[in-house]
């Protein structure tokens, strides 16, 4: 056998195929799916009901705060400091490697609380400016999930599932609903360069948090960069001029509709498609950066770090722009919540990077009425434990992972403001009331979107895709208006 001409053969024959039936049906198909995208950019997975929001921000704190001592008030667990946590709260449920056959004692939260708008709802005096803006937003004290560990609780939050390889709910967002803006990424990911709380047990975060899995690679996330070019490689090099870009362009593309021609294979479309975006991006992005025509009034309102490129408060001020230019989904990454040892310590740093911006951003989105159709959301990939781990005092200690409970919160976009949801036992240990797996909270997500998480789906593998995978999830309508 001749491989060399096997192979010639082959190509032959996907040639033939491509350019009879099979081409002639997959350049209907292409043609349908063009037709249907310019007639208002959207993709025909969806909506599937009412939108209330036409876009999401979603604030995820990377490492997973302690609901314990930000917002799930427990002021009787003072009287039970260094006791162990009773086995009938426990129920033998599995604890991570490091605090595995370790006594378990209770460590109280050493912050004060106090109640905050109309309804009086506990915050902790860590997040005073969270406080000014909780007629805004839902509570939500009983999320819970099933990872332990920090890669698998990220990934099935960002993916549904803690197996990687899986879209993102960006991505999903992206093919369910298309584009809004022909100018900027349906998928935005902004990572925050630095953080106060400090840098030990900080996670690295994974491209497949926010990429397209088993979708076509056009509805991955667009990561900007905090320094030089927000995106990679988008400037011209030296002694290329944006005509010249343009003609190489039109080139290139011409070379790609013929290989797309002879191929089919769809991957080249987004070949196309990403090039051609990238080029309008030369001119976009680089005036969504620009934050010289901001008042020092908004600026004000996210507070001093907002001056500093890739903190997290920028990135909340860069959050509100891409919304007002309609952006699909942008997603902020603010890492250093692992607060195994020296919690107080570590938390009030993350705390001072994170409160302040979180409340400008919902009262800048507010004040420009697009709070209305903005859902922003807030949580990390878990808990912490009501037990201490490492050293013990009043003042010091530190907490493990903890899926049981957490807190987690929404605001916006048909959620109702200045209410709490879900209720967890007297040691913040596990639910007594309306549990909130993540997967609820995704599908929540999705319909307040307009999608059904049920009917948002995609072959592959055999098997009819979902965020919200396989198992049971449902809408927490409890929390909509």
């Amino acid at each position: 056998m001749n491989p060399y001409q096997e192979h010639n053969d082959h190509l032959n024959r996907r040639q033939f195929l491509n350019t009879t039936g099979m081409g002639l049906g997959a350049a209907a198909l292409g043609s349908l799916l063009s037709q249907v995208e310019a007639a208002g950019g959207k993709h025909i997975a969806g909506p599937h009901n009412e939108p209330k929001a036409k876009r999401v921000i979603f604030l995820f704190m990377a490492g997973a705060p302690s609901q314990l001592d930000l917002f799930d008030y427990k002021p009787d667990l003072a009287a039970r400091f260094k006791e162990p946590l009773p086995p009938s709260v426990t129920q033998g449920q599995r604890v991570t490697a490091m605090t595995k056959g370790k006594e378990q004692l209770v460590a109280p939260s050493k912050y004060k609380f106090s109640r905050h708008g109309e309804n009086g709802i506990w915050l902790s005096e860590l997040l005073p400016h969270t406080g000014s803006v909780i007629d805004d937003i839902c509570l939500i004290k009983s999320t819970n999930t099933d990872a332990i560990n920090h890669d698998p609780g990220k990934t099935l939050f960002c993916t549904g599932t803690e197996i990687p390889g899986k879209a993102s709910m960006g991505a999903w967002l992206s093919y369910g609903l298309g584009r809004l803006n022909e100018n900027l990424p349906d998928f935005v990911v902004l990572n925050s360069a630095f953080w106060t709380g400090g840098t030990s047990n900080v996670q690295a975060l994974y491209s497949r948090l926010w990429g397209s899995g088993f979708l076509p690679s056009k509805h991955q996330g667009v990561a900007f960069q905090p320094a030089g070019d927000p995106v990679l490689f988008l400037s011209n090099p030296d002694g290329v001029t944006r005509k010249v870009r343009h003609q190489m362009l039109d080139f290139v593309t011409e070379m790609n509709q013929e290989h797309l021609g002879a191929i089919g294979d769809p991957e080249i479309q987004t070949t196309i498609a990403q090039q051609e975006m990238a080029f309008r991006m030369q001119m976009s992005v680089p005036e969504l950066t620009d934050l010289s025509d901001e008042p020092q009034s908004v600026l004000d309102l996210y507070g001093p770090e907002v001056h500093k490129s890739g903190s997290f408060a920028r990135n909340c001020l860069l959050a509100r722009r891409m919304a007002e230019r309609d952006v699909r989904c942008i997603q902020l990454f603010h890492r250093g919540w692992d607060h195994h040892v020296k919690l107080p310590q570590q938390l009030e740093g993350q705390c001072y990077d994170v409160d302040q911006a979180c409340a400008g951003l919902l009262k800048d989105l507010k004040q420009r009425g697009l709070l209305e159709d903005t859902l922003v959301v807030f949580g990390g990939e878990f808990g912490r434990t009501t037990y201490c781990q490492g050293t013990l005092t009043h003042d010091d200690y530190g907490r493990d992972h903890h899926p049981r409970c957490f807190s987690t919160w929404m605001a916006g976009a048909g959620v109702k403001g200045g209410i709490t949801h879900g209720e967890t036992d007297d040691y913040c240990y596990n639910i007594v009331k309306d549990g909130v797996h993540v997967r609820d909270f995704n599908a929540t997500i999705l319909n307040q979107l307009g999608l059904d998480h049920n009917k948002l789906t995609f072959p592959f593998l055999g098997l009819d895709q979902k965020l919200t995978g396989v198992n049971p999830a449902r809408v927490v309508k409890e929390i909509l208006a």
